[in-house]
């Protein structure tokens, strides 16, 4: 099972699971300041304020187990599939560009829409990325939902996936839940694919 783990996949997963290891027996406010910050988060008693590094860290650091899982379990699904497509090394652009996309849409939104001092963790932003990326490459292989147990094709599941994250982020259903981070980092995603394919049509161009 775990042969058909690409390298930046492993290393991603021994990662998140070394760091969530430290968070669970080692203290906690060293962490705090790896979490991403909303902008005015200082404003709070007990806030700490945003720095440039957040918007990367924070896709290391989880809340809990099951946060951790969803996540990890997801990056073990479709990520191996991601990098044979992209390459190691632009597999690796194109999740961190997820991640830091994911974590400037939270700023804005925590900073304009809808005011929040909480910070936000884990590797959502660049997971959401992963799964638009794979419904674009592979849009008619079949996914089996774990609930309801019902299959359809990844370009579906994408879909709905997507609108669902944006119906919760509007009328902020699930709140302790990014859902526009969840957004920020498809759409980054999805901007990097478009980037990508356009350079290789001019380079095609005589």
């Amino acid at each position: 099972m775990f042969a058909r783990l690409t390298p930046t996949v492993r290393a991603l997963l021994i990662a998140n699971l070394a760091v969530f290891a430290a968070q669970t027996y080692l203290p906690q406010q060293p962490y705090d300041w790896f979490e991403l910050w909303p902008l005015h988060s200082s404003q709070l008693t007990g806030g700490l304020p945003f720095e440039p590094w957040q918007l990367v860290s924070y896709a290391f650091l989880h809340s809990g187990p099951l946060h951790l899982f969803a996540n990890m379990f997801a990056l073990f699904m479709f990520g191996p599939d991601v990098e044979d497509l992209l390459g190691a090394a632009r597999f690796r652009v194109f999740y961190l560009v997820c991640v830091v996309g994911a974590g400037v849409t939270q700023l804005i939104v925590t900073a304009t829409i809808y005011p929040s001092l909480a910070p936000t963790l884990g590797a959502s932003g660049g997971i959401f990325g992963l799964l638009l990326c794979y419904g674009m490459a592979y849009p008619h292989r079949r996914l089996m939902l774990l609930f309801p147990p019902i299959p359809m094709p990844a370009w579906l599941f994408v879909t709905l996936y997507g609108l669902m994250e944006l119906y919760l982020g509007v009328f902020q259903s699930d709140q302790g839940v990014a859902h526009f981070a969840h957004l920020g980092g498809m759409a980054a995603g999805y901007l990097l694919i478009r980037y990508w394919r356009a350079q290789r049509l001019r380079g095609r161009r005589p």
